[in-house]
Protein backbone atom coordinates (compact mmCIF):
# COMPACT_ATOMS: atom_id res chain seq x y z
CA UNK A 1 0.00 0.00 0.00
CA UNK A 2 3.41 2.24 -0.09
CA UNK A 3 2.94 5.46 -2.87
CA UNK A 4 3.96 3.90 -6.24
CA UNK A 5 7.51 5.52 -6.70
CA UNK A 6 7.88 5.82 -2.76
CA UNK A 7 10.88 5.14 -1.28
CA UNK A 8 9.95 1.69 0.01
CA UNK A 9 13.20 -0.27 -1.39
CA UNK A 10 14.25 -2.40 1.18
CA UNK A 11 13.08 -5.08 3.55
CA UNK A 12 12.89 -2.39 6.59
CA UNK A 13 10.78 -0.05 5.29
CA UNK A 14 8.44 -2.55 4.30
CA UNK A 15 8.60 -4.21 7.07
CA UNK A 16 7.54 -1.08 9.30
CA UNK A 17 4.91 -0.32 6.43
CA UNK A 18 3.26 -3.75 6.97
CA UNK A 19 3.21 -3.38 11.24
CA UNK A 20 1.82 0.31 10.71
CA UNK A 21 -0.82 -1.57 8.02
CA UNK A 22 -1.76 -3.89 10.44
CA UNK A 23 -1.72 -1.29 13.97
CA UNK A 24 -4.54 0.45 11.50
CA UNK A 25 -6.56 -3.09 11.30
CA UNK A 26 -6.66 -3.45 14.68
CA UNK A 27 -7.64 0.39 15.53
CA UNK A 28 -10.45 0.38 13.40
CA UNK A 29 -11.43 -3.39 13.93
CA UNK A 30 -11.38 -2.60 17.72
CA UNK A 31 -9.08 -4.96 18.73
CA UNK A 32 -7.54 -3.42 21.50
CA UNK A 33 -5.53 -6.05 22.92
CA UNK A 34 -3.91 -6.63 19.43
CA UNK A 35 -3.31 -2.95 18.88
CA UNK A 36 -1.50 -2.84 22.04
CA UNK A 37 0.44 -6.09 20.96
CA UNK A 38 1.45 -4.17 17.95
CA UNK A 39 2.72 -1.65 20.38
CA UNK A 40 6.15 -0.90 22.32
CA UNK A 41 5.11 -1.06 25.59
CA UNK A 42 6.85 2.80 26.00
CA UNK A 43 4.91 3.93 23.14
CA UNK A 44 4.18 7.71 22.48
CA UNK A 45 1.33 9.29 21.50
CA UNK A 46 0.54 12.56 20.56
CA UNK A 47 -1.74 14.52 19.00
CA UNK A 48 -3.64 18.04 18.89
CA UNK A 49 -4.42 17.61 22.87
CA UNK A 50 -0.61 16.64 23.83
CA UNK A 51 1.48 14.25 23.89
CA UNK A 52 2.58 11.05 26.36
CA UNK A 53 3.23 7.65 26.44
CA UNK A 54 2.65 3.75 27.49
CA UNK A 55 0.21 0.81 26.66
CA UNK A 56 -1.83 2.44 29.12
CA UNK A 57 -2.24 5.53 27.72
CA UNK A 58 -3.09 3.71 23.91
CA UNK A 59 -5.73 1.87 25.81
CA UNK A 60 -7.79 5.23 26.89
CA UNK A 61 -6.77 6.84 23.86
CA UNK A 62 -8.63 4.28 22.03
CA UNK A 63 -11.48 4.69 24.09
CA UNK A 64 -12.26 8.06 24.26
CA UNK A 65 -11.34 9.36 20.46
CA UNK A 66 -13.26 6.24 19.34
CA UNK A 67 -11.76 6.90 16.10
CA UNK A 68 -11.40 4.84 12.65
CA UNK A 69 -8.33 5.68 10.16
CA UNK A 70 -8.14 4.36 7.03
CA UNK A 71 -5.07 5.17 5.23
CA UNK A 72 -5.00 7.07 2.07
CA UNK A 73 -1.65 7.30 1.49
CA UNK A 74 1.77 5.71 3.03
CA UNK A 75 5.13 7.32 2.89
CA UNK A 76 7.95 5.48 4.03
CA UNK A 77 10.83 7.94 5.58
CA UNK A 78 13.53 6.14 6.95
CA UNK A 79 12.38 4.76 10.37
CA UNK A 80 9.38 6.48 10.40
CA UNK A 81 5.92 5.98 8.32
CA UNK A 82 3.85 8.92 7.41
CA UNK A 83 0.53 7.84 6.98
CA UNK A 84 -2.17 10.12 5.13
CA UNK A 85 -5.56 9.10 6.80
CA UNK A 86 -9.69 9.59 6.48
CA UNK A 87 -10.60 9.99 9.96
CA UNK A 88 -14.04 9.51 11.50
CA UNK A 89 -15.41 9.68 14.98
CA UNK A 90 -18.21 7.46 16.39
CA UNK A 91 -19.68 10.86 18.08
CA UNK A 92 -18.80 13.20 15.53
CA UNK A 93 -21.44 14.31 12.67
CA UNK A 94 -21.60 12.33 9.86
CA UNK A 95 -20.29 14.59 7.47
CA UNK A 96 -17.39 13.36 5.07
CA UNK A 97 -13.92 12.01 6.88
CA UNK A 98 -11.56 14.54 7.84
CA UNK A 99 -8.05 13.94 6.16
CA UNK A 100 -5.35 14.05 8.58
CA UNK A 101 -2.04 12.65 8.94
CA UNK A 102 0.46 10.20 11.64
CA UNK A 103 4.09 9.70 11.48
CA UNK A 104 4.75 5.62 12.87
CA UNK A 105 8.11 5.37 14.38
CA UNK A 106 9.04 1.19 14.06
CA UNK A 107 11.20 -0.27 16.13
CA UNK A 108 11.97 -3.98 16.65
CA UNK A 109 8.82 -4.93 15.07
CA UNK A 110 6.32 -2.95 16.83
CA UNK A 111 4.69 0.73 16.67
CA UNK A 112 7.11 3.01 19.31
CA UNK A 113 5.61 6.21 18.46
CA UNK A 114 2.67 7.45 16.86
CA UNK A 115 1.79 11.26 16.20
CA UNK A 116 -1.19 12.93 14.56
CA UNK A 117 -0.60 15.74 12.28
CA UNK A 118 -3.41 17.64 10.88
CA UNK A 119 -2.54 17.15 7.21
CA UNK A 120 -0.06 15.51 5.06
CA UNK A 121 2.31 18.38 4.31
CA UNK A 122 3.01 19.16 8.44
CA UNK A 123 3.99 14.99 8.63
CA UNK A 124 6.16 15.18 6.47
CA UNK A 125 8.01 18.39 7.46
CA UNK A 126 7.92 17.06 10.86
CA UNK A 127 9.86 13.94 9.73
CA UNK A 128 12.40 16.48 7.34
CA UNK A 129 12.80 18.16 10.92
CA UNK A 130 13.56 15.32 12.99
CA UNK A 131 15.85 13.85 10.48
CA UNK A 132 17.45 17.44 9.97
CA UNK A 133 17.64 17.55 14.07
CA UNK A 134 19.18 14.20 13.95
CA UNK A 135 21.94 15.25 11.95
CA UNK A 136 20.22 14.90 8.72
CA UNK A 137 19.50 12.04 6.25
CA UNK A 138 18.95 11.59 2.29
CA UNK A 139 15.25 13.21 2.71
CA UNK A 140 15.97 16.05 5.31
CA UNK A 141 14.46 19.30 4.29
CA UNK A 142 12.44 17.96 1.65
CA UNK A 143 8.74 17.24 1.53
CA UNK A 144 6.87 15.80 -1.44
CA UNK A 145 3.22 16.18 -1.73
Amino acid sequence: MAEPGGEETDGTAAAAVGVVTVWHSALNGGDVERLVGLSDPAIVVGGPRGTGSGTQLLREWVERAKVRLEPLRIVPRGESVVVEQAATWEDADPDPPAVVASVFTVRNGRVASVVRYDDLETALWAVAEADDAAGGGENAGTTTG
